[in-house]
């Protein structure tokens, strides 16, 4: 029974490996930080389930709202998403993946580096922490801080990430339009 809950535990962190090595979470700490969120948000959720209905009602609403403002659910979500949610879920919201899917960063690492030397802003101020969940409302406000050399357009940085962006070839449908 030992040996088979053990493997059962090695094949989830396979299964996540993948996953935590794709977002670049730094370093064993943060990618267990993480997991350790990750696994709270689903405890809360499983706890909810055995609560009395008004005790369960107000509690439900708080998390969900709270998720909700994160973008990581819908408006419309109930208790059952939150317990299908997976950690790639929580690792979209970080500052980090959300900086390099903008493109203000050619790869998840460079995002993290820039992050870390006060590169980047939300609501023009400075933030330094890749490991940061973004609000829904404050994703659009992600750029580059104004105090950075990287706010100026003439930036080689960011001169080539606009020069990558221009090569990407775009999809049939958006082409078709632009002609």
């Amino acid at each position: 029974m030992k040996l088979q809950s053990f493997l059962g535990g090695l094949t989830f962190c396979k299964r996540n490996l993948n996953c935590l090595a794709s977002m670049d979470c730094g370093t064993k700490r943060n990618c267990g930080a993480t997991k350790q969120c990750f696994r709270r948000v689903r405890g809360i959720a499983r706890s909810l389930l055995g609560m009395s209905a008004d005790e369960r009602k107000r509690r439900e609403e708080q998390l969900l709202g709270r998720l909700t403002r994160l973008g990581i659910l819908d408006k419309k979500a109930a208790l059952d998403d939150v317990l299908d949610l997976t950690l790639e879920n929580l690792l979209e919201r970080r500052l980090q993946t959300i900086v390099f899917r903008k493109g203000l960063a050619k790869s998840m690492h460079q995002a993290r580096q820039l992050i870390a030397h006060g590169h980047v802003g939300i609501r023009a101020r400075r933030a330094s922490s890749p490991s940061y969940l973004v609000m829904r409302d404050e994703e659009a406000k992600i750029t580059y801080a104004p105090s950075s050399p990287l706010s100026n357009s003439g930036h080689p940085l960011r001169e080539s990430l606009a020069g990558a962006a221009e090569m990407v070839p775009q999809p049939k449908g958006e082409r078709e339009e632009e002609t």
